[in-house]
């Protein structure tokens, strides 16, 4: 039964039949395959029920794949609690991070290992709305994300910091020379910045047309090391979180200045399933989340 849920979580994943055409669900069928021209009719017919089933799975879709996550998030839960009984905390954590949070997962994943060294983890990094669409469909057992600009959906979350934005300029490029910023003196600069569909860009570009301007990028990436190689020819800039600039190291050839009038902030966090009780893995994960968050504001 549960292999049969993990199956559904699969087409889930691959958005029902759309993975046909990678050659994920290449026939519906064994029995469907069409060994010749002479069977092609019988074939679209195939074609024709599974059509029909991919819309019945969408009519009924939510409220089946909300239980086959719940049964299925259960019985793993029951599994990891029960051998965590028999030999301790092990396993894999796998953490969907958005990219300006990738500088803080070591603030978490280092005491963690430091208290249950045989623990795993995996680290992707993915946008906002991956992360909690990995979330929910089990893919991952935690995100980072921002918690307060869009919504989440059914998930705890936990705080760990605000997130601040910095100019990154070499000293002699434009404000270069300048302690703070404005959001509309930033929107008179050639910048480098996030790809549109990561929030952090979304957060820019908000931020900006509340001053009055439009972002004009000259270089847009879904990297963060993109744009950081960038700034630090020092023919670039960017505006990135003080938290992840701070992490990066920046040389003396890029200055960090503080962009005010706005001050923005947005809180970013881990968030977890919605679920009573949690696995021992994230429960022990969380729990750190909560120590370690006092830390990490700038």
């Amino acid at each position: 039964m549960i292999d049969k849920l993990e199956l559904l979580l699969a087409l889930a994943k691959e958005r029902h039949f759309g993975a046909r055409r990678r050659g994920l669900w290449r026939y519906p069928s064994r029995r469907c395959r069409p060994a010749s021209s002479s069977s092609r009719k019988s074939s679209a017919s195939c074609w024709c029920n599974a059509a029909r089933d991919s819309r019945a799975l969408r009519r009924n879709g939510e409220r089946t794949l909300d239980w086959a996550r719940r049964i299925v998030g259960d019985a793993r839960a029951m599994r990891q609690e029960i051998n965590t009984l028999k030999d301790g905390l092990s396993g894999e954590i796998a953490i969907a991070a958005i990219p300006t949070a990738l500088g803080m997962v070591a603030s978490l994943t280092t005491p963690f290992r430091a208290r249950h060294p045989n623990v795993r983890f995996r680290i992707v990094s993915s946008t906002s709305i991956a992360v909690l669409g990995l979330l929910e469909n089990l893919e991952v057992d935690a995100g980072l994300t921002y918690l307060e600009n869009e919504p989440l959906g059914k998930v705890r979350a936990i705080p760990l910091y605000n997130e601040s934005y910095r100019l990154l300029t070499s000293p002699d490029g434009m404000f270069g020379d300048r302690d703070q910023v404005t959001w509309k003196e930033v929107g008179q600069v050639p910048l480098c910045l996030l790809t549109p569909d990561m929030q952090n860009r979304r957060i820019i570009d908000r931020a900006l047309r509340s001053a009055g301007v439009e972002a004009t990028p000259t270089l847009t990436s879904n990297s963060i090391i993109v744009l950081y190689t960038h700034v630090k020819t020092g023919r670039w800039a960017s505006v990135m979180p003080a938290q992840l600039a701070q992490t990066l190291g920046l040389s003396d050839a890029v200055r960090t200045i503080p962009i005010v009038d706005p001050t923005v902030t947005y809180s970013v966090g881990l968030v977890v399933p919605q679920r009573d009780p949690l696995t021992p893995l994230i429960a022990a994960l969380a729990q750190v989340a909560r120590e370690v968050a006092p830390t990490l504001e700038s």
